[in-house]
């Protein structure tokens, strides 16, 4: 019986101490990342980025962004939502993170329509027809023009303007940031700097809410 009892304490020690590593290691984990956010700050936000919500807020969300990704539609409205209700204290700044094949080519596309004031109404048309243009067997981005001919859109302008050297510089610059900090999967968020490591909704409108109660400390 004691043997037996030893035999479970010990599994028992083992178990604890793999927890206990676990945890260590994810906490070294989150600050590496975090030290990592801070010594590439200037790969967070570009002037060319995107931005939604008030452009002086002092909480920015950066959201790492692939179009052809189901986790990016699904989060987009959450995202809006809490930039939204922050009357004026959260905006979003949007780097694409093209790592579905397809990807790169839809984002083009929404730059295109963004030279012309409709970046927004245009995402939201790509999101809501994402089933149909992004299936990652047969991607299909050309599609996308197809849903924003009622946008008032000038097309022969925007199909020109989706080839331009500028866009595909700005696309290149959001790649190297997204290496830069080792964002290797998407939606990927941070919130004046600090990655949220923990995903999911709740995890990220808490750090939100912590970055501004930060902020209003005089």
């Amino acid at each position: 019986m004691n043997k037996k009892w030893l035999v479970v304490a010990t599994v028992a020690a083992v178990v604890l101490a793999f927890a206990g590593g676990a945890l260590v290691f994810k906490d070294r984990s989150a600050q590496e990342v975090k030290q990592l956010a801070q010594n590439n700050n200037e790969a967070l936000v570009r002037a060319h980025a995107p931005v939604f919500g008030n452009p002086a807020a002092k909480v920015t969300i950066v959201e790492f962004f692939d179009p052809s990704c189901e986790t990016c539609r699904a989060f987009y409205p959450l995202v809006k939502r809490i930039v939204n209700a922050s009357f004026g204290q959260v905006r979003l700044v949007v780097r694409y993170a093209p790592l579905h094949k397809g990807s790169d080519t839809a984002i083009q596309i929404l730059e295109a329509a963004r030279l012309q004031g409709k970046y927004w109404e245009a995402l939201e048309r790509a999101l809501v027809d994402q089933p149909r243009w992004a299936a990652h067997h047969n991607p299909q981005p050309a599609l996308i023009w197809d849903s924003l001919t009622d946008l008032g859109l000038d097309m022969a302008k925007a199909r020109a303007d989706a080839a331009s050297p500028a866009i595909a510089q700005a696309l290149r610059q959001d790649i190297a940031d997204m290496q830069a900090l080792q964002v290797k999967q998407t939606p990927g968020f941070f919130v004046n700097g600090t990655p949220l490591r923990d995903f999911g909704e709740a995890q990220l409108k808490a750090l939100v809410d912590q970055e501004v109660a930060k902020a209003k400390l005089p």
